[in-house]
C-alpha cells in the first residue's frame, strides 16, 4: 500500500534558506519513504536559485529566508 504524506524540506544554501513543500511517499519497500521525481526537481531548482542569489525563482517554490546569527545572552 503506498501512502502520501505533505511535509516541508529546508533547503539551505550560505545566509539563505527555503521551505519547501514536498510529498513524502510511504510504502512497504527498503526505500521507503522517498520522493517523486518532481519533487526531487524542484529541490534542485531551489537549491541552484538561492546559489544564484535568485531569490524571486526560488519563491515560486516556496518560502525564502535571510539567515542571521542569533545574538548571545
Amino acid at each position: 500500500m503506498t501512502r502520501a504524506k505533505n511535509t516541508l524540506k529546508l533547503i539551505h544554501d550560505g545566509r539563505y534558506a527555503a521551505e519547501v513543500p514536498v510529498e513524502l511517499i510511504e510504502d512497504d519497500t527498503a526505500w521507503s519513504p522517498y520522493l517523486s521525481p518532481e519533487d526531487v526537481r524542484k529541490l534542485d531548482a531551489v537549491r541552484l536559485a538561492l546559489k544564484r542569489g535568485d531569490f524571486a525563482e526560488a519563491a515560486k517554490y516556496g518560502r525564502v529566508f535571510e539567515l542571521a546569527p542569533a545574538a548571545a545572552k
